[in-house]
């Protein structure tokens, strides 16, 4: 299979597939280490080794920052063809497909501020706090649906920055932020808040993470990156890629 994958494009021009980097969405997206204006994550890893594998693939605009609202209208309109690193649900299902295994996982915490002696084992336990249980979780992102499926009353997804939601919770405008792993610890540490707030242990949910692709995009080119993923699986190397940004 590897060696297949690799001298697919041997020989032509690489087909380009268009993608954008996911705004507040790190460690899928971030700012490389090195601050020259890169784009670095588990994501961009992903794609570079798509790329090694079928070498008639390549993938363009991952180095351009895009909010998510944005990047769902430009698949919409095929402006783009695909997007990586996005969870399931109904909506999704019916605009967009799903290709290849799961990237990675990501799981749900609560955070809180440092001083809050509320347990939160369950989503019961959450409801209970009532009417003091306002959850803070951002806009355009699957954590808002999360909540909602889960009966959640009182969420507030007024921001789509993280660390703006942070500030907000130390403003004591949401008793918790809902956020996700890997890159939850990372957050803390650059918004500046890791002393002054804490990460409740329960995990309240857990999401595996797939391609997404236009219903516009040639099946063909579905097919290869299906195959590619299914190779990298198969390999460890997805598995190597996510561990390495926890």
């Amino acid at each position: 299979m590897l060696s297949l994958l690799s001298t697919a494009g041997d020989g032509l021009a690489a087909t380009e597939i268009r993608t954008a980097a996911q705004q507040g969405t790190e460690p899928k997206f971030q700012s490389a280490a090195a601050g020259d204006g890169h784009v670095a994550g588990i994501c961009i890893d992903i794609m570079r080794a798509i790329e090694r594998l079928d070498s008639g693939l390549r993938f363009t605009g991952d180095q351009t920052w895009q909010p998510l609202p944005r990047i769902y209208s430009s698949l919409d309109r095929g402006m783009q063809d695909a997007s990586c690193g996005l969870s399931r649900n109904p909506e999704r299902e019916r605009k967009y497909l799903f290709v290849g295994p799961a990237l990675f996982t990501i799981r749900y915490h609560l955070v809180a501020r440092i001083d809050d002696t509320a347990v939160v084992g369950s989503w019961d336990d959450l409801r209970r706090l009532e009417p003091d249980n306002v959850v803070l979780a951002n806009r355009g992102f699957a954590g808002v649906g999360i909540l909602e499926q889960a009966g959640v009353d009182r969420i507030d997804a007024g921001a789509g920055d993280p660390k703006l939601n942070l500030q907000k919770l130390l403003a004591h405008r949401g008793r918790f932020f809902f956020h996700r792993t890997p890159g939850l610890k990372a957050l803390l540490e650059r918004a500046g808040v890791a002393s002054k707030v804490k990460i409740l242990p329960t995990e309240m949910a857990a999401s595996p993470l797939y391609f997404m692709v236009s219903r516009r995009f040639d099946p063909a080119l579905a097919e290869r990156l299906r195959a590619a993923l299914q190779a990298l699986e198969k390999s460890g190397e997805l598995e190597r890629i996510a561990k390495a940004w926890e």
